[in-house]
């Protein structure tokens, strides 16, 4: 039986190449938040149901919250602090405020990085794709058509971009 030890892991973020010591189990947002102090990956729920937790891993969207670290040894991941260096962040940040589908903005990072994993996929999602690649975050204060407005008007400035 292998004993319950912390490793080096060696990840990728944002572009950078870190070293952690930590248990290969420890959730991927813990490691994030706690010991690289990226903290607008925020913990929600904690089950992989709610979005704010959300990252690019390898340039798909995952729930960092249900993912243990030691899974993802080598991977490329982007948190929303790395993502906020984009041009491609500016257009939905300006999106999003001129829909007004902000809020609070505990959900706002999530809900950035799943468009931006969208927009990737398919620049010109009709309200369909935008509900279907929005549907794993929550937003409890704004309500969802601010944000689907935010995502559609962020695909028509990004002409190019994505």
């Amino acid at each position: 039986m292998k004993e319950n030890k912390p490793e080096a892991i060696k990840l990728n973020v944002n572009g950078k190449e870190v070293m952690v010591t930590v248990h290969p189990l420890k959730r991927l947002l813990d490691v994030l938040r706690d010991d690289l102090k990226l903290t607008g990956v925020k913990e929600g729920c904690g089950e992989g149901e709610c979005g704010a937790c959300s990252v690019l891993l390898n340039g798909e969207l995952v729930n960092s919250c249900i993912i243990p670290v030691g899974a993802v040894a080598g991977a490329e991941i982007e948190t929303i602090e790395g993502y906020r260096k984009s041009k491609r962040y500016r257009v939905i940040e300006d999106s999003f405020a001129e829909e007004s589908a902000v809020q609070c903005g505990f959900c706002t990072p999530g809900f950035v990085m799943a468009t931006e994993a969208l927009l990737k996929r398919n620049p010109k999602p009709s309200e369909e794709e935008i509900r279907k690649g929005i549907s794993g975050n929550l937003c409890r204060c704004t309500g969802y058509d601010p944000i689907v407005r935010g995502i559609k008007k962020a695909a028509e400035k990004g002409n190019g971009l994505w």
